[in-house]
């Protein structure tokens, strides 16, 4: 099970305390960021997208982020997983191959072109296709896309999705957890970053 407040176990942050009493004057979005973990990641029902496709895709968004408690979270998570640690070094695999700075990207000829910021085009290397399966494979590059190019995204890329196995389902939950990890480690990394110039 996960803790009363998985943002304050991954901030550090004590009951109580001066950051304790900031996050609870926003007591609905606490509340929600914890619902949406649980939702996420302790479904009732996994439907279209297995705790271990859940599971790997976290511990390879937040790796991409770099080392945090989020990270750490995430990885110790897919290895308590069922199946799990047999991943694990194909995931870190991939998060080093992965690994580079953004958001880039291209935007539709316009006034914004201008922004066209290049940079990798991230796929899953050959060596980890097959611990990792078509459906995998095909959510970490998605994944990769979301955190990095998300202006790139276009038709073709769902379409690999559903080639590789996925649901539209299966791809929006995919990309709800993109989205949501992505919040959570921003979250944790700005409370921590306050709690230590409050030391």
């Amino acid at each position: 099970m996960a803790p009363t407040d998985l943002i304050d176990k991954l901030a550090g942050i004590e009951p109580g305390s001066a950051l304790d009493a900031i996050r609870a004057k926003r007591l609905q979005a606490r509340e929600n960021a914890q619902k949406s973990y649980l939702s996420l990641f302790e479904p009732i029902d996994a439907g279209d997208v297995s705790l271990l496709e859940r599971a790997a895709v976290a511990a390879f968004v937040t790796g991409l982020h770099g080392e945090s408690p989020v990270a750490t979270f995430y990885r110790d998570k897919l290895a308590a997983t069922t199946g799990g640690a047999a991943l694990l070094e194909a995931i870190d695999a991939e998060i080093a191959r992965g690994q580079t700075s953004g958001p880039y990207g291209s935007f539709p000829p316009g006034p914004l072109s201008v922004e066209n910021t290049a940079g990798l085009i991230y796929r899953v290397g050959a060596a980890s296709k097959s611990a990792l399966g078509p459906r995998l494979v095909a959510a970490l590059e998605h994944a990769h896309l979301l955190v990095f190019r998300p202006r790139d995204a276009a038709s073709d890329d769902m379409k690999a999705l559903l080639a590789a196995g996925w649901s539209n389902t299966g791809i929006v939950t995919v990309s709800q957890l993109v989205a949501f990890l992505s919040f959570q480690v921003r979250v944790v990394s700005g409370l921590r970053t306050l709690a230590a110039v409050n030391a």
